[in-house]
């Protein structure tokens, strides 16, 4: 399947936290676990790591990690390989975070649309975390 026969969700937040902050939330199990799902998450390339719910378990991989800049990983699960990444700019105001999941075939649209509900609820979820962490 080319790329051009694929869909992507987008997400972009501004966020009043510096990077440093943001990435604490993207990196640490115990606080993506807040916003996201339950986590084995290491942080290194390579690492293999598991995000749970109810409803099942994706399998992940992480594939590139710069600190406090960008981080993306694998996200397969039920017959879907899709790629996450995350990119953390730098504000006046905090950080602009961009959640990129690309990968969705056409075939794909139940997830594609799932996607499109969900990362917008997980992100608020996010700025909750974020907002009582020191």
């Amino acid at each position: 399947m080319t790329e051009a026969q694929t869909r992507s969700v987008v997400v972009e937040r501004e966020l009043a936290f510096p990077p440093e902050k943001v990435w604490r939330a993207l990196t640490q199990p115990h606080l993506i676990e807040e916003w996201l799902m339950k986590t084995d998450f290491r942080l290194g390339v390579g690492q293999e790591f598991t995000l749970g719910g109810d409803w099942g378990s994706v399998s992940c991989k992480v594939l590139d990690a710069e600190a406090n800049r960008s981080l993306s990983y694998t996200w397969e699960a039920f017959g879907l390989e899709s790629v996450v990444t995350w990119t953390l700019t730098r504000t006046s105001a905090g950080t602009r975070l961009r959640m990129e999941q690309s990968g969705f075939p056409a075939d794909q649209n139940q997830a594609y649309q799932g996607a499109r509900a969900s990362w917008p609820q997980f992100l608020a979820k996010m700025d909750a975390v974020l907002a009582r962490l020191d």
